[in-house]
């Protein structure tokens, strides 16, 4: 299955790696919000043409064999990157961002002009409480929402994400661009 094409309120983001190494992107997964609230997962595996630490596929369960026949980063984000621009993104935490930035670099690719937001600074406001006791990461996120995930895969991770924002709409009372109040520094960098 392609990824997918229609119009969304916004689409969540998540990247898993091979190794430390950012630009080392071995699955791509998205989390599109309908305009009605509904949530779509779609996920695809990269090649990233480099090795894996036994870390990262521990923590993934991702390794060479995984991704062997899988395309390469330029190829998935050469169809990914036209519709991701269209909407709204959504990541937890800058790490997301920052592996794809750093695989555009590494492929030669230019840096894409995306409009991020950071559920974890959208969850910072809804659920203030968390702060010190358990935090706004995905785990503690996940037991103290009841949210119901496999963590560390992306297509997973970016429904999460999805999920704290449609959350926090509820609790902070306002829709999706009112919430994300507070920009990433990729916002601040307007095209005009």
């Amino acid at each position: 299955m392609g990824p997918p094409e229609d119009d969304y309120r916004f689409i969540a983001l998540d990247v898993e790696t091979a190794n430390n190494d950012r630009a080392s992107i071995c699955q791509i997964g998205l989390a599109c919000v309908g305009w009605d609230g509904e949530i779509l997962i779609w996920s695809t595996y990269v090649n990233p043409d480099v090795s894996f630490s036994a870390f990262n596929t521990k923590l993934h369960g991702i390794g060479a064999d995984t991704v062997r026949h899988a395309q390469m980063f330029p190829d998935v984000w050469g169809r990914l990157q036209p519709f991701l621009k269209q909407h709204a993104m959504v990541q937890h935490s800058r790490f997301d961002e920052l592996a794809i930035n750093a695989a555009c670099q590494m492929h030669a690719l230019p840096l894409p002009r995306l409009a991020w937001t950071d559920s974890v600074k959208v969850a910072q406001q809804a659920w203030p409480q968390f702060k010190g006791n358990g935090g706004h990461g995905l785990s503690s996120l996940k037991k103290r929402l009841g949210l119901k995930f496999k963590h560390h895969d992306a297509g997973e991770d970016a429904g999460a994400s999805a999920q704290i924002i449609l959350r926090a709409e509820s609790v902070l009372g306002h829709a999706f661009g009112k919430v994300t109040s507070i920009p990433t520094q990729r916002q601040l960098r307007l095209p005009f």
